[in-house]
Order: structure tokens, then C-alpha cells, then sequence
């Protein structure tokens, strides 16, 4: 019998947020990072697990605005997805998020704008694809999520303060 592996809340923040050219720091804190990504297998079969550890503390590190290390961690998670799964789609979607929070507190709000885009996409082609499972594409409110994208397309101009969470689309 194997121990399962620890639930996200339990699971160390990194003891900074990484922000490339800016952060004190001169790399990000790959030590408590590690401790995550071994928490990834080689390959999930047949979905990813909307409640595996590493997801959802992903998802979190982004809502705490640890931007750099939310793609990292959710990279990892995407580089195990099944090939050809809506997992795959709406995990790339999160990235891009995540990547255009980062770039938004860079003040890099163009990119931010274009990488959002690019993420509505993703989880436009995922409306597409057929549901009903057990997985993290089966159990996100996407629909929500892209709501919330479009919002802050909407808005004039982009700053500091407007980055997606992934709970304001009712998850996490």
C-alpha cells in the first residue's frame, strides 16, 4: 500500500515570489519547488486528477500571486497530462495565466493582453471537446473562467492589481 501523497494545503510556500529581472533574489526558490514537483508522476493515466496535490497547489500559488512558480508547477503537472486530453488544453490555459500575471506585474501589459488571449482560445477549444469524467478538465468551471478573461480584456487598460485568479472563477 503506498501513502497517499499530502494534501496542497499542507504543502510549504515558497519563501519568495520570483520575478525575473526584479526579484532581491537571483533565482527562485527551487528547494521547496522540488518538494512539489516530485510529487508529479512520469505519466497520469488516462486524466489528470482534479484533486492531485500538485494541481491544485499550482493553482493556488498563482491565486497567492507567486505567478513564476504556479507555471513551473503547472508545467510539470502538463508534462504528465495525457497526450491528446482536455487536461492538456486547460492546463496550457492556466499557464498562460499564470505567465501573463507574471508579465502583468513586470508591467508588461501588451503581453499580458496577448497571452490572455491565447488562453480564452485554449479554453474555447476546449468547450469543444466532450466532457464527463473524472479529470480536471471535467470538474473546472471553465466557462467561468473565460468570463473572467473576457472582463478584463474588456478593460481599457491593464494594471498591477488586474490579474486572474483561478478562484474568481468559483474553484479552488
Amino acid at each position: 500500500m503506498t501513502t497517499p501523497p499530502p494534501a496542497a494545503g499542507n504543502l510549504p510556500l515558497p519563501r519568495w515570489a520570483y520575478v525575473p529581472g526584479e526579484s532581491e533574489k537571483s533565482s527562485a526558490d527551487y528547494e521547496t519547488l522540488g518538494r512539489i514537483t516530485i510529487l508529479v508522476p512520469a505519466r497520469f493515466g488516462g486524466y489528470v486528477p482534479a484533486r492531485h496535490p500538485a494541481l491544485r497547489y499550482g493553482l493556488a500559488l498563482n491565486d497567492r500571486g507567486y505567478f513564476w512558480e504556479s507555471q513551473e508547477i503547472l508545467e510539470a503537472v502538463w508534462a504528465a497530462a495525457p497526450q491528446g486530453g482536455r487536461e492538456r488544453i486547460l492546463l496550457r490555459a492556466c499557464i498562460l495565466i499564470a505567465t501573463a500575471n507574471l508579465r502583468l506585474r513586470m508591467q508588461k501589459p501588451h503581453v499580458t493582453v496577448r497571452l490572455l488571449g491565447e488562453a480564452l482560445g485554449e479554453l474555447e477549444a476546449l468547450g469543444l471537446r466532450s466532457t464527463g469524467g473524472d479529470g480536471f478538465a471535467d470538474c473546472f468551471p471553465v466557462a467561468a473562467l473565460a468570463a473572467v478573461i473576457k472582463a478584463k480584456l474588456a478593460q481599457p487598460q491593464l494594471g498591477k492589481a488586474d490579474g486572474v485568479a483561478f478562484a474568481a472563477a468559483g474553484r479552488t
